[in-house]
This record gives C-alpha cells, structure tokens and sequence, in this order.
C-alpha cells in the first residue's frame, strides 16, 4: 500500500513554465511526472503529481501472523479477525489472523501517524456470513484531515489488495471453506468528514478481490442495507457484538453502483 500522508496532487496552474530542461526531466527520479502537452496561450507547463503506480498484491512481501485461532476453524463458529499494516520502509505488509485485533500491531508514533491500517472482522447475521472492513479517513490530528479526500482515493484503490491479502494469508480457511468467497464485503470509511464517513458494499469477496474504483460492479439493491444482527440472543448471528472498537457510531451507508 502507498503512504497514506502526502502532499495532495499538483493541478494545472497559471504558474511560470518550469526551467528544468525537458530531457533532464525524463531522466529524473522525482516524485512529479512532468508531460508536455499543447498549451493555450498563457498556459505553462506544469507538474502533475504521479501519486501511485497500480495496485498489486505481491505473496513475497506478505507477513502472516496467526494469534490464537485455527486456520481452518469455520468463524461462524470462533471470533476471526484481520489487522493489516504496512511498511513504507520495507515495503512489506503484515496480516494478523486472529480473535480479536492485534492492538500490539498498531501501536507505535508512526502507525499513530499514518492510520493506513485496514482491520476487519468475520461475521454470521442471520445465518449468512460477510466480511466487515474498516479503513480511518480522517480524525485524530489535522494532517489526516487535510487528506481526507485522498487518503479515500487511496484506500479505494489499495482495497482490493488488501482483500487478497486475506485470501492468501488465510488460504486454508479458503480451502477448507470456499463459500466465504461469495460473502458479501463491506467497507466501512471512518472520518470526521461527512462526505467520507460512510459504508459501501464492494459486493461478494471473489469479485470485489479484482475490482478498482470506478468499474466496481453494480451490487443489488436488495444488498445495500447494512445487515444487523438479531436484537435478542439467537443462533443465527456470531458473534454477538462487533470484535472492533471503532465500528460504533458510524451514520450512512451506500451501494457501490
């Protein structure tokens, strides 16, 4: 995943034409990918900010940590959760398998700083199982409030890396299980901004695995209602209240189509 603090992206300006001669700007390894283009008379050349390359999961540079559960143990049945973190230095992601969050994960000034943990939880409402995912967008200190917008560009675009990541890392659960590809992902963003402080549904686990934002499939309208378990103890929702902290007190909700 990309670093979740940066600078927002560079838009066309009226700026001054940039001084750097063109063929040292093909040779640099800037951040900026400066692209010539026909101009309007007063428009400048102007740096577009090149923010990530695509979205890749790569088995190589994922950690797998299981903490207390049985990889093959069906979480309708015991607490299964997910914390995902990344490192911007090594490159690596590390996924924890295990009852309830890894707090000892994300702990730390840097992880405090850079929120780009994606946690998640199994649950089984009303005898169907889905995946419940949460990414915080914003709240906490001004810098993740000034890239709200981007920080969800950014998580909308890592997602589904993410999502493979928890397939590979719980590959035997798959195997052992392969109905839990059809269940349906939701994707909670936490942020003190309206506008981003929302739930999407990213529609079955196997699909939404390959899907970027923008080509997601249209998911049925029948599906756009946040399932919620039972008000009284039953059998037919696990476990019985949510395994994350932060998941309280989050208002609205859409579909993805």
């Amino acid at each position: 995943m990309a670093s979740l603090i940066a600078s927002p992206p560079l838009l066309p300006s009226e700026s001054k034409p940039s001084s750097i001669p063109q063929h040292q700007l093909q040779r640099s390894n800037s951040p900026f990918l400066y692209r010539r283009r026909r101009l309007k008379k007063h428009q400048s050349l102007v740096p577009v900010a090149r923010l990530f390359g695509p979205a890749i999961f790569e088995a190589s540079k994922l950690k797998v940590l299981f903490l207390g559960v049985d990889e093959k143990k069906h979480p309708g049945k015991l607490p299964r959760t997910y914390t995902l973190t990344h490192s911007d230095i090594t490159s690596k992601l590390t996924l924890a398998i295990s009852p309830t969050i890894n707090n000892s994960q994300l702990q730390g000034w840097y992880n405090k700083l850079q929120r780009d943990e994606v946690v998640a939880e199994w649950k089984k409402i009303k005898e169907k199982m889905s995946l419940h995912v949460h990414c915080h967008i914003s709240g906490g200190h001004f810098l993740l409030d000034l890239c709200a917008r981007l920080r969800y560009f950014i998580f909308c675009k890592e997602l589904p890396v993410v999502l493979k990541a928890f397939v590979h890392g719980d590959g035997y659960l798959f195997s052992n299980h392969p109905e839990l590809e059809e269940a349906l992902v939701w994707v909670y963003f936490h942020s003190n901004t309206a506008e981003f402080n929302k739930v999407e549904c990213w529609g079955p686990l196997k699909d939404a695995t390959g899907t970027h934002q923008g080509d997601r499939k249209e998911v049925p309208s029948s599906h756009w209602e946040v399932p919620e378990p039972c008000p009284e103890d039953c059998t037919c929702c696990f476990p019985p209240m949510s395994l994350i902290p932060w998941s309280q007190g989050l208002g609205g909700y859409r579909g993805s189509g």
